[in-house]
């Protein structure tokens, strides 16, 4: 079994009042997680899971008499699949404000408020945690750090997504299945798309600028959709936990980019299914874009898993000086360069280091790379 790093932090929420939310791709373990510290939960434990008709029908006008009714003695709920509840902010919310000595743990794999249509926030009431597929960390643990740094080359085309890591050899079927079965599935459902090829062409045109700047101009006259539409979809691709998007830093100099954004897969497998690209690291054009997918993944991680408090961006000008990463933590800068080529010559552009003077300034490659995203960098 491999073991999650955001067990402990979840853990450790066991005994308050809040409700612990926990969010994450279809896939990634949400479930399993759960499952695996169900011993440590006040008994006895209670089950729901979105998937079931019933469920969702009990509690699609809920009021508290009916919840206690329904809860019963258990001291403990767990929602799976919640987010196809209809009103499942609202149940959270009855359950927390009006049913002593229950502990409320709720999986969804998007966004409750996007998937419902309601507006009842949980402020002050909930736990908010994000899963990930599996981290570099994670299989370090698992198995060590020289077995997992002989599977970085492996890990950049086929990414960590459980299903894939447990079943080596059955890498390519099984992430296309992936892609296909679940990647648009909330997003359909939302939506009610009848004809999603112009989201999947959106998405396909999302893996080949994967790492650069992109125009929702140019990705709508690819796909056929207009601004707003390509905007729309790319945040329906947020919600879901597929892609993400990177700002661009700005404060001082005139010739900064000031609205731009670049795109990234949470998944580098997820990635290469999209495009259905799956050769060998060794053979491939795109190898530095999926080593930078890769490390801002797992930075990604380490930063939720860990709670450093930081701001995100790329940097760029239009003279086209740039800096792949920047961080903001505490008031200070620090900045970072990709390079899966740890001999190449990299220079930090002298104009971005005069006026910010970071506290740091480094060239991430496969020989150091394992701090950064293990301890903190």
């Amino acid at each position: 079994m491999i073991k999650r790093t955001l067990e402990a932090s979840l853990t450790e929420r066991l005994n308050d009042e809040k409700a612990i939310i926990i969010l994450g791709a279809r896939q990634v373990g949400k479930s399993t997680l759960v499952n695996d510290f169900r011993d440590k939960m006040a008994s006895p434990v209670m089950y729901w899971t979105g998937d079931d008709a019933d469920i969702r029908q009990m509690l699609k006008e809920p009021t508290s008499a009916r919840l206690k009714q329904l809860i019963g003695k258990a001291a403990t709920l767990i929602i799976d699949e919640a987010q196809r509840i209809e009103n499942i902010g609202v149940c959270i919310k009855l359950i927390i404000d009006n049913i002593k000595n229950i502990k409320v743990i709720a999986t969804g794999s998007s966004s409750f408020d996007l998937a419902n249509r309601i507006n009842e926030p949980l402020t002050g009431r909930k736990w908010e945690y994000r899963l990930y597929p599996l981290s570099f960390s994670e299989m370090v643990n698992h198995h060590g750090l020289l077995e997992e740094r002989r599977m970085l080359n492996h890990r950049l085309v086929y990414g960590y997504y459980p299903e894939i890591v447990n079943n080596p050899g059955d890498e390519m079927p099984r992430l296309r299945q992936l892609a296909d079965s679940y990647l648009y599935k909330d997003i359909l459902t939302w939506e009610r798309l009848l004809k999603p090829e112009k989201l999947e062409r959106l998405i396909q045109a999302l893996a080949y600028q994967l790492g650069s700047e992109v125009s929702y101009n140019e990705l709508g006259q690819l796909c056929g959709l207009d601004n707003q539409t390509v905007e729309k979809y790319i945040q329906l691709l947020e919600k879901a936990y597929i892609i993400y998007r990177l700002p661009s830093f700005n404060r001082n100099l005139r010739n900064e980019l000031k609205k731009s954004r670049k795109i990234y897969f949470y998944d580098n497998g997820i990635r290469n299914a999209v495009i259905n690209q799956f050769s060998a690291i060794e053979t491939r054009q795109d190898t530095g874009v999926l080593w930078e997918n890769f490390i801002m993944n797992e930075r990604l991680k380490y930063i939720d898993y860990h709670a450093v408090y930081c701001n995100r961006y790329f940097w760029r000008t239009h003279a086209q000086q740039e800096i792949d990463y920047v961080e903001d933590r505490n008031g200070k800068l620090y900045a970072y360069e990709f390079k899966w080529n740890a001999g190449a010559k990299t220079k930090f552009p002298g104009s971005f280091m005069s006026a910010y003077q970071p506290a740091e300034a480094l060239v991430i490659t496969p020989d150091n790379f394992v701090d950064f995203v293990s301890n903190g960098g």
